[in-house]
């Protein structure tokens, strides 16, 4: 859909959600991405800002859609479920016949954003992509200065480093052709998230101690993350608060719709 020669990127959007999420079913909406803010779905606004960008070229969206929403996307997928099985399928969706094979150009590597973050803008998106090392797996985080100066009073959830106080971004990038190396590995570490013992016998019961003192260093999340997942991890400090906020209460979804009624379209 957008295959100009700046376009070196495909996208995964993950829009699915609980049938039984008290937020969506408050707004009248089957799924969180299909609320309503400043006159779209969340979703969709994820998606204008992906086309925005001119560095996407493909876009699976993993969920329900609009009709406004479907004529951005290049490939529905539907919701499996789970967070690693929409991965999963969203990636194997962008699949390109011919790319990756013995001489021909390399298959694209992916930009996996979920559908909950609709103050993203499509500048935001390019200058994420560009900044981006090029690694297996790059993650981006924000300081909570950034997210505090953007949005007085935004909640969200942060973690002390010794590098400073950082809250996880809503998407990440990675390389296609390395999926099936780390996301069983992934997937492990993701099953034994609330069986302290076990996440310790995968992470390491000192680096979880020095994690919860706020001892550890960004450098030694990577090489941690790394090893455990066995493809190079990198995280990317990136000055936008839109990356990391997502809306999950009403009063995220006030604050999205007075910035973006405050964005011209």
């Amino acid at each position: 859909m957008n295959d100009g020669p700046n376009a070196s990127w495909n996208a995964v959007v993950l829009g699915g959600g609980d049938p039984g999420d008290d937020f969506a079913a408050a707004h009248g909406v089957a799924v969180k991405p299909l609320i309503e803010v400043a006159g779209r779905p969340m979703g969709e606004w994820v998606l204008r800002a992906l086309r925005d960008s001119g560095r996407v070229a493909r876009v699976a969206y993993v969920g329900p859609l609009t009709p406004e929403m479907a004529g951005l996307v290049d490939v529905r997928v539907t919701d499996r479920g789970t967070l690693i099985a929409n991965l999963e399928a969203g990636v194997a969706a962008l699949r390109e016949p011919g790319r990756g094979e013995s001489g021909s150009a390399a298959p694209r590597r992916v930009l996996v954003v979920t559908a909950d973050i609709p103050m993203l803008s499509g500048e935001q998106v390019r200058d994420v992509l560009e900044s981006a090392p090029d690694v297996g797996l790059v993650y981006p985080i924000v300081e909570k200065a950034v997210c505090e100066a953007s949005y007085p009073g935004v909640k969200r959830t942060y973690a002390r480093l010794k590098d400073g106080t950082f809250t996880g971004g809503n998407l990440f990038l990675l390389d296609p052709a390395l999926i099936g190396k780390f996301l069983p590995r992934l997937r492990a570490v993701l099953d034994a998230r609330k069986q302290p013992l076990k996440l310790a016998g995968i992470v390491g019961p000192a680096f979880i101690v020095k994690m919860l003192l706020g001892q550890l260093k960004i450098a030694e999340l990577e090489a941690r993350i790394s090893r455990i997942l066995g493809v190079e991890a990198r995280a990317l400090i990136t000055p936008h608060a839109a990356v990391g906020t997502d809306i999950d209460k009403p009063g995220d979804l006030a604050l999205a719709a007075e910035v973006l009624t405050a964005t011209p379209d």
